[in-house]
């Protein structure tokens, strides 16, 4: 790669990193995955990034959420359940809403949690996130709706309001 785009890309990367380590945190629900699922993303960006540089945005996310999905599908199958629970070290002090967030989001499918994160977080379209996951709008909306609906059942007391940013009506 040539110098200019090597300078180019740790520039974007310098720029963007603290974004896509909270888009992948929300994404994975673990900090430690996050970066390896960004450190995995940017590997594969790296290659491309003399092609994208111009826009790089849309196609670094694309393969952030589809290295997600294809670790995930490894990881469900190499997965060994055990009666005993693995010492964590301490989370940093968080709100008990926002432990109860994570914790509900981490209930959800793979799919509706990348929704909710695309959707919400990211503030993408429906279009837009149909889009980057492979799937129609209407299966988007049909995912927001029902994540949505059993975030509600599982965190009664936090107010999840309707969109009312600029894409609201998409």
């Amino acid at each position: 790669m040539p110098e200019a785009s090597i300078a180019g890309f740790e520039e974007w990367v310098a720029a963007r990193r603290g974004a896509l380590l909270r888009t992948a945190y929300l994404l994975t629900g673990d900090p430690h995955e996050a970066e390896d699922l960004v450190q995995a993303t940017l590997i594969r960006v790296v290659p491309r990034w003399a092609r994208i540089a111009d826009a790089p945005e849309p196609y670094v996310r694309r393969v952030l959420v589809t290295t997600n999905a294809s670790r995930w599908r490894r990881r469900r199958w190499r997965e060994v359940h055990t009666d005993t629970v693995p010492d964590r070290p301490a989370a940093a002090p968080e709100t008990e809403a926002a432990l109860a967030l994570r914790a509900a989001l981490r209930q959800l499918s793979e799919r509706q949690r990348a929704v909710l994160v695309l959707r919400y977080y990211e503030d993408l379209g429906e279009r837009e996130t149909a889009d980057l996951l492979g799937i129609g709008v209407g299966t988007v909306k049909s995912h927001a709706r029902d994540a949505l609906k059993r975030l509600r059942v599982l965190l009664p007391g936090l107010e999840l309001e309707a969109r009312v940013g600029p894409r609201a009506a998409e």
